[in-house]
């Protein structure tokens, strides 16, 4: 297979005409938050930095990257901070006062039909060419096209930001823009080794197989500049651990910094009653890294002694393995999906719940589990990656991959309603006490400052025109 290497012409001007959204004065009053939290005063040399967060899709629906985006700008800013985010489609919801930058790609997902799409304009321009060609053979290709035409956007705008923090975009653009003179941080999520290794395992043919091991190919480019990138923010002990296994990256170099729960957002909402017999959980896409195949088993299980419990899925039922499981279980009209809900949605939904189940095989970080914590929830989730870290001692860890784990611990949970009662809230108060944004944001910002000064004393600085 060909390794992708930085395409050096430039893309077209249409590329490179963009869209930004004014952003208002980096002078912002920063917003009291409740929970416990760090003292952050500034002197007068700690001046409000410029950041550009790069971001190859970033919608919240797209999923825990577009969910980060949105509240880490948002958090950044209301210490005072200006931010501009660069993203191709599905652009982010953001606060007003975040800069959006949009970078078009050709969204090949979004098409109708991909390999129809091809036009003159598409083969005049060698980055939308091989976005085109990878796609259509099976390739993932946006990580490193975005890469590539922010590497072209960036060429003459060095001088307007302070450092870049790149969303586990991981692309050759990224140290492009460094070499360029512009001070890069990386958030790893979680290492894409692990999906591609489950995704791998669970395929039903060799043909499967290869499909999968084709797609994820981008990982090889990912890997190699992530060894390149210092330093890089992970967000769990349990990242920190699997990037150092996985891309071979010394963990000197990385930092974690944990995620925030949007705690104002996701709350206790005493008006909507609660029901007895109702499980929830959230698969943004169906994958088995995810696990709803083994919630869906323990849900046949819990049937046989509680036939009135109902199971909510957040998410869209598409054609796959969860459906499959679904026909052969005769349970395919007896689950009910629900999708392009707003965060205040899924708010309600988690207040009229009986108990919050994460199923995942393997969490980078787990975002549905710290908000139905937040909402003061019962949560049930598995040991898979990160998870035991954002639950902690506020829910019950089973083992992943176990449907008779999870009936196990949903039928005790069912059974007992004066320990569901208990739990509701010691869980927000966990999530308060350690999983604020305004403690992310503090944090982050200070590894920049750290960056920043660094990078102007070494040898890289001097390939800058600054």
């Amino acid at each position: 297979m060909n390794q992708l290497k930085p395409i050096s012409r430039a893309s077209k001007t249409r590329r490179t005409r963009v869209t930004q959204s004014k952003s208002s004065s980096s002078s912002v009053t920063a917003k009291p938050t409740t929970g416990k939290r760090r003292t952050h005063s500034r002197s007068a040399s700690d001046k409000p930095l410029r950041i550009l967060m790069p971001s190859y899709r970033s919608h919240p629906l797209t999923g825990g990257q577009g969910i980060y985006m949105r509240l880490i700008t948002k958090a950044i800013v209301d210490l005072g901070h200006h931010v501009d985010v660069i993203s191709g489609p599905p652009y982010p919801d953001l606060d007003p006062r975040v800069g959006l930058i949009k970078l078009p790609s050709l969204d090949m997902y979004a098409r109708s039909n991909p390999i129809r799409c091809l036009s003159r304009d598409i083969l005049r321009d060698p980055i939308d060419r091989f976005e085109w060609w990878s796609h259509n053979w099976g390739g993932f290709p946006e990580p490193y096209t975005f890469g590539e035409r922010l590497f072209n956007y960036m060429k003459d705008k060095i001088a307007d930001y302070d450092i870049m923090h790149d969303n586990q975009t991981l692309s050759y653009g990224m140290l492009r823009v460094r070499d360029l003179g512009l001070p890069v941080v990386g958030t790893v999520h979680h290492p894409i080794t692990r999906d591609r290794r489950i995704d791998i395992e669970h395929a039903g043919s060799p043909w499967m197989k290869f499909l999968k091991w084709r797609w994820y190919s981008f990982l090889n480019m990912q890997m190699k500049v992530a060894r390149e990138l210092d330093p890089l923010i992970v967000v769990s002990d349990s990242t920190r651990r699997d990037v150092e296994t996985d891309f071979g990256i010394d963990p000197a170099k990385m930092q974690r910094i944990y995620h925030g729960i949007d705690h104002h957002t996701f709350k206790p909402c005493p008006r909507i009653k609660r029901k007895t017999n109702q499980l929830i959980t959230t698969a943004s896409a169906d994958v088995p890294l995810k696990g709803l195949i083994y919630l869906i088993r323990a849900y046949d299980q819990l049937l046989r002694d509680h036939p009135d419990l109902e199971l909510l899925i957040i998410g869209r039922l598409r054609e796959g393995q969860t459906k499959r499981e679904l026909k052969m279980r005769g349970l395919l009209d007896r689950v009910k999906f629900v999708s392009d809900l707003s965060f205040e949605n899924i708010r309600d939904l988690y207040a009229e719940s009986t108990i919050a189940v994460s199923p995942s095989v393997y969490e980078g970080f787990g975002f549905p589990a710290g908000e139905a914590l937040a909402c003061g929830m019962p949560v049930v989730a598995t040991n898979g990656g990160s998870l035991p870290e954002v639950v902690g001692n506020a829910g019950i860890i089973v083992p992943h991959s176990n449907p008779e784990a999870l009936a196990q611990a949903i039928d005790d949970l069912l059974r007992n309603p004066e320990r569901r009662a208990a739990m509701a809230k010691p869980a927000r108060k966990h999530i308060l006490d350690h999983f604020t944004w305004e403690r992310t944001a503090i944090e982050v910002v200070d590894m920049y400052r750290a960056t920043i000064d660094r990078f102007a004393t070494s040898p890289q600085s001097t390939h800058s025109g600054q």
